[in-house]
């Protein structure tokens, strides 16, 4: 039972996933570390420092054996987290502990970890981006050929369909995949790389023999299952990796506030809803409201989130020469909160894009209460074609407009320019096609073509390389 004394991150308590959780928690953090040791002493054994087998067979016993208590109290001796854990991993294996850290500074362990938890968090947010997409892909097609009403400055415009204003929320999340994809393709650890980055202790170790530093870290890496590490580094990576994988989470959490907001607003047409549960209260106070309630925290998550690289910016640009430690403290809390917010935007817009619901009687009606003013052009051509003047036409419409136009704004009534354009002999010639004319469907261009392609030409590909992937559901915790 949580303590309700202390404060504790709503991250955690209402919002992320476990899984999320799990991997910025400390238990697979100092697992990690653990995991690393082993690696360096091992590939130091091999390329013929004094360990022994005997060595590495007992920290690989010990490897998930932590006391985490003892870590506690030694911490609080020493002041330093990561001697904490080696004296604690000595006491777990006592013949190893002469060459627990050997070389090594506590960014070995530090950095490498931290990079990796990363790694693996974005494969968290990439199974959860590509989710979203299927599922908006799902509703792009499910609507390509439904007619709506398009809005440019949030005033009513020509036409487009459901479904292709679905496409938008789509490329916007396509376009979060490659700079996704481009975080994985520049992905390096720290690697081993000594105090200040220049492999002092590991060439003395060696006897100045830099071809084989050069291999420990070649084994070190790849004993944890990666190939690539920087060139360079100081004590610690640059910290402009940090600000790159933010902003990309950043780019995320944009195209959720982008879609929460549209549909916040489709809500209060009436037009699009996101899911209401039977029990679900809207308002203590207003017992009718359906209030859209998870579009709002996806708004108020991502504005969390939006502000963050900003932070990681002040630091990458503020570690003096090879680093200070004003980042540590720092990172601890902006890192993991911002995968921790972008995995709970993207849990709830899966739950949303599942489940919108589509009232297509009332997109009917604000199409009709805006389509004739839209029809004019077409109308008066059908008459010019039958021998009308154009000039007259266009006269008499205008005015027919304005008048319509009043009953609207002024007097609250429904559009009544088609009545009015039925009740004039001057168009006569479309008396009897107006409901051709005004065919909803006639207005919406090439949209469920081009929705039908970019689906097709553009996510599929993407679907298809991750369908591995597919098949997971939103989870709103409250």
């Amino acid at each position: 039972m949580s303590d309700k004394v202390v404060y504790e991150n709503p991250l955690n308590t209402r919002y992320a996933s476990r899984e999320m959780q799990k991997n910025f928690g400390d238990e697979k953090r100092f697992r990690l570390w653990r995991k690393l040791w082993i690696a360096l002493a091992e590939a130091e054994m091999e390329l013929g420092l004094p360990i022994t087998r005997a060595q590495i067979d007992e920290m690989k016993a010990h490897e998930g054996d932590i006391d985490y208590e003892k870590a506690e109290v030694y911490e609080r001796q020493v002041r330093h987290d990561v001697m904490a854990h080696v004296k604690t991993f000595g006491e777990a294996a006592p013949s190893a502990m002469p060459i627990i850290h050997l070389g090594a500074t506590s960014c070995f362990v530090d950095c490498n970890s931290e990079l990796m938890i990363m790694r693996d968090g974005l494969d968290i947010i990439l199974k959860k981006l590509v989710n979203v997409m299927e599922k908006l892909k799902n509703f792009a097609l499910r609507y390509s050929n439904m007619p709506t009403l398009g809005f440019t400055h949030l005033q009513p415009a020509q036409l487009t369909t459901v479904g292709k204003r679905a496409t938008l929320w789509l490329q916007d999340l396509m376009m979060d995949y490659e700079s996704l994809q481009n975080l994985y393709s520049h992905f390096k650890l720290r690697g081993v790389k000594g105090t200040t980055g220049t492999q002092a202790s590991f060439y003395e170790l060696f006897d100045g023999d830099g071809d084989k530093v050069k291999e420990l870290e070649k084994r070190v890496v790849a004993k944890l299952g990666y190939v690539k590490v920087y060139g360079v580094t100081g004590q610690t990576y640059s910290r402009k990796f940090d600000y790159n994988v933010l902003c990309v989470l950043s780019q995320i959490a944009q195209s959720a506030y982008k879609f929460s907001n549209d549909i916040r607003i489709l809500q209060n047409m009436k037009e699009i809803e996101e899911p209401f549960e039977k029990s679900q209260i809207g308002s203590s106070a207003m017992a009718y409201k359906r209030n859209p309630m998870r579009s709002e925290r996806m708004g108020s998550l991502a504005r969390y989130m939006l502000s963050l690289p900003i932070n990681s910016a002040v630091t990458a640009s503020t570690q003096w020469f090879e680093r200070t430690l004003d980042d540590s403290a720092n990172r601890r809390i902006v890192n993991a909160q911002a995968f921790l917010t972008v995995d709970a935007i993207l849990n709830i817009y899966m739950n949303v894009a599942e489940n919108l619901v589509v009232y297509d009687k009332v997109i009917a009606k604000h199409i009709a209460q805006e389509l004739p003013f839209m029809a004019t052009e077409n109308i008066m051509m059908e008459c010019v074609k039958a021998g009308g003047n154009r000039q007259e036409l266009h006269e008499k419409i205008r005015v027919l407009s304005m008048e319509a136009g009043k009953k609207v704004k002024q007097e609250g009534k429904e559009n009544n320019l088609i009545e009015l354009i039925k009740a004039d002999e001057a168009f006569s010639a479309v008396h009897g096609k107006l409901d051709e004319i005004l065919d909803a469907k006639k207005f919406i261009g090439r949209a469920p073509k081009q929705t039908e392609e970019f689906i097709a030409n553009e996510i599929m590909p993407i679907l298809e390389r991750h369908k591995d992937l597919l098949g997971e559901t939103g989870d709103v915790k409250i």
